[in-house]
């Protein structure tokens, strides 16, 4: 008999055991799981939203992207310098700022309003029913705007909709007279938080609802670089040309949000993992030891029959492969369903976008897991190794004789 054949006819012979350690490393292996997709779930999110837009260098007024947000000024002139760089292939600056959106009949909703320079429209918002900002015609009155799905349900809102827009101060609604505008498509933006509203329109029409405040100031300048070239070619190009700024690829970008704003929900993986692992240890290297411990005289009597310890030792190595495998498996969906719903709580918080999530289904994911798992299963299996091939036969078969 081999010894595969020996370690499953002794899983079999307790199934209660076997049940019990199958699901206990299931359990563990799932958290464990999850705790590996949120290491880096975030970040391999978040550089996707970065990369859906098109853009892969950002401009910006502040030398700490997560900081509070500085505008750019003379935006219309920095976007002509930098349009001449060889290194840029499309640019596009964005605005965004809060505003009151006034519908008859119904109280005034706080909202997000976005304005972005012709081109980049196409990018920042898909359109899901009716049609863009430049279709529409820039400069129809009254303005069009795109408004995005959660906009439209909670205002009731259609293609052809009239509504005002008047801007805040301070967190009030301002003085200045509200400007209509006339709903032309309803989109899905890609930063939009759960519970924001968010509205687009064109830059003239932004800046008619701030009365002309701050007319040629950008939030950023989003730039495409040009293939032959590259996004780290393209930053230094634009560092070199204006030192006064910041330019960013988004590979900078994630590295910087890895080393500061994310590095807390890296440091949550790493302790959670350890103490799962922990766990998972103990629970294997238990079930393994009273396993052998209740057979130390049958141990005894193969070795008398002419069994080698590396046949016993292989033997223990196959039942714990057999508990481990098991149970490995089964915390695959098993935390895949855990981190859906996780992910859905995480995501519910302030100010986090509806595309980002937490937990992301990666290869290096799985095969972490199946390999801490399997390292697991075999640190846990040394102790009881280490009794089975030390195991007295003679003292043992003579102690089992007299009890």
């Amino acid at each position: 008999m081999t010894s595969r054949a020996l370690a499953w006819r002794t899983v079999a012979a307790s199934p209660a055991r076997a049940l019990l350690a199958v699901a206990g490393v299931a359990v563990i292996g799932a958290l464990l799981f999850d705790m590996l997709l949120l290491s880096h779930g975030l970040l391999i999110s978040f550089r996707d939203l970065l990369d859906s837009a098109g853009y892969d260098v950002r401009v910006i007024a502040s030398d700490d992207p997560p900081a509070a947000r500085i505008p750019i000024t003379h935006a219309d002139a920095l976007i002509a310098d930098i349009s001449r760089l060889p290194e840029v292939q499309e640019i596009a600056a964005v605005r965004w700022d809060r505003a009151l959106a006034i519908v008859s009949g119904r109280p005034a909703e706080g909202v997000t309003l976005i304005s972005a320079t012709v081109g980049a429209e196409r990018k920042a918002w898909r359109i899901i029913n009716g049609e863009n900002l430049v279709a529409a015609g820039g400069t129809r009155e009254p303005p069009p705007l795109v408004v995005s799905m959660r906009f439209a349900e909670a205002l009731g809102l259609k293609v052809g909709s009239a509504l005002g827009m008047r801007t805040t101060m301070f967190g009030a609604a301002s003085a200045i007279p509200p400007v209509m505008f006339r709903v032309v498509g309803v989109a899905e933006f890609d930063f939009e938080p759960p519970g924001d509203l968010m509205a687009a329109t064109t830059i003239d029409a932004f800046r008619r609802v701030h009365a002309g405040r701050g007319q040629d100031n950008a939030d950023v300048v989003v730039i495409a670089s040009r293939p032959p070239f590259g996004p780290d070619d393209a930053v230094t190009a634009i560092n070199h040309l204006r030192p006064d700024l910041h330019a960013y690829s988004n590979a900078q970008l994630v590295t910087h949000f890895d080393q500061n704003g994310f590095a807390y929900f890296r440091q949550i993986s790493f302790v959670l993992s350890s103490v799962t692992l922990g766990f998972a240890f103990l629970l294997i290297a238990t079930l393994l030891t009273m396993s052998v411990n209740q057979r130390l005289s049958e141990m005894a009597a193969l070795r008398a029959l002419g069994f080698p310890r590396r046949r016993i030792v292989a033997t223990l190595l196959w039942e714990s492969t057999m508990l481990v495998g098991v149970g490995g498996l089964l915390a695959l969906p098993l935390g895949g369903l855990l981190a859906f719903e996780l992910d859905h709580i995480l995501r519910a918080m302030p100010g986090i976008p509806e595309r980002l999530h937490f937990f992301v289904l990666e290869p290096r994911a799985v095969v972490l897991h199946v390999g801490l798992l399997a390292a697991t299963g075999l640190g846990a299996a040394a102790y009881p190794i280490w009794v089975a091939a030390r195991l007295p036969i003679a003292a043992t078969l003579r102690r089992e004789t007299v009890s």
